[in-house]
């Protein structure tokens, strides 16, 4: 399926992924619609960063995917609807798990009730590397175990049962995306690698971190986003979950160690008690098989790790700040 043209919905727009994901969208010509978290600040998230010129060409709905009105007017005339709309962060998951499953579980719910009731071409709905848990066995492909290791997880394995479910059930033509560990600019200052260049930035003697051990797959999101709208147009990757990864894994010590070069650091690297997971929830090493992937569309990550890094050092160099308590921890 060609995309040029369609009408494109986008839930979560106004989040790190999805806001650059927009961004390509419109580039292709695609007619799109983000569907933005209704909010008192009147504030379109990290699609009001981008210039005018951009802003002009998609519209903007306000509205939350727990609404299953609100998602249906969203959707009602589209073609394609990029479903990236979720609660993400695992430590918040241990505080308040239902807010999760109502986000994540009856959020999605209400995006493949919507879609298939509308008739939607394709429905690309996200899922994350978080549900396999910690690697029985790399690398790591989409016949591997599902392991619910947080309240997170678990809420995106039941989304993506639910859309294999709609696939199988009513024929909903839907893909699952499934990224590894995307990073970039603008993404949350609690997702660790902004954490790292934050902290180094400010000159922090002391670089403060949960476990060094944990590996990771790292992505970055300009190839997330190519991935993204390749699996869509792909009719082939229809009723199948397909992982987005680069395919090499980095622990999080070296992570920080390449971060404090990058920066021209001195930080030395503390274990902090309050970032370490709870020791049965640390999912220990990620690393992703991306051969179907690369199989369907022939995607591939295009951007070095070292590469990417020095991107998203530089873009939160040159960054406003954004408000926030710098000086403590929070989940």
């Amino acid at each position: 399926m060609d995309l040029e043209g369609k009408r494109v919905v986008v839930t979560g727009a106004d989040g790190f992924i999805g806001s650059h994901l927009t961004e390509v969208l419109v580039a292709q010509g695609c007619v799109v619609t983000a569907l933005c978290f209704y909010n008192s600040f009147d504030s379109w998230g990290w699609l009001d960063s981008l210039p005018s010129k951009t802003t002009s060409r998609f519209s903007v709905v306000m509205g939350d995917v727990r609404d299953p009105n609100g998602v249906r007017a969203a959707l009602a005339g589209a073609d394609v609807v990029f479903h990236l709309a979720a609660l993400i962060g695992i430590p918040f998951s241990y505080n308040s798990p239902d807010s999760y499953v109502d986000t994540n579980v009856k959020g999605t719910l209400n995006v493949l009730q919507a879609a298939r009731d509308l008739g939607l071409e394709r429905v690309v709905v996200t899922s994350t590397s978080e549900v396999y848990g910690s690697a029985q066995y790399v690398p790591i492909d989409e016949a591997h175990p599902r392991q619910a290791q947080s309240p997170y997880s678990a809420s995106k394995i039941g989304a993506d049962a639910l859309a294999t479910a709609f696939c199988r059930s009513f024929n909903l033509p839907a893909v699952i995306v499934r990224p590894f560990n995307t990073y970039g600019p603008r993404q949350s200052e609690r997702a660790v690698i902004p954490t790292i260049i934050m902290q180094l930035l400010a000159g922090s003697a002391e670089l403060h971190l949960g476990s060094l051990r944990p590996t990771r797959d790292l992505t970055f999101v300009t190839d997330t986003c190519a991935g993204f709208i390749a699996l869509a147009s792909c009719d082939e990757a229809v009723g199948l979950d397909v992982n987005l990864g680069a395919g090499k894994e980095i622990s999080i010590g070296d992570l920080a160690s390449l971060l404090v070069e990058l920066t021209g650091s001195k930080a030395t690297v503390v274990t902090d008690d309050e970032r370490l997971r709870p020791a049965g929830s640390e999912v220990e090493r990620l690393m992703s098989d991306n051969a179907l992937a690369r199989a369907l569309t022939r995607w591939e990550p295009a951007v070095s790790l070292r590469d990417g890094l020095a991107r998203t050092v530089a873009w939160f160099s040159e960054s406003p700040e954004r408000p926030g308590h710098k000086s403590m921890y929070t989940v």
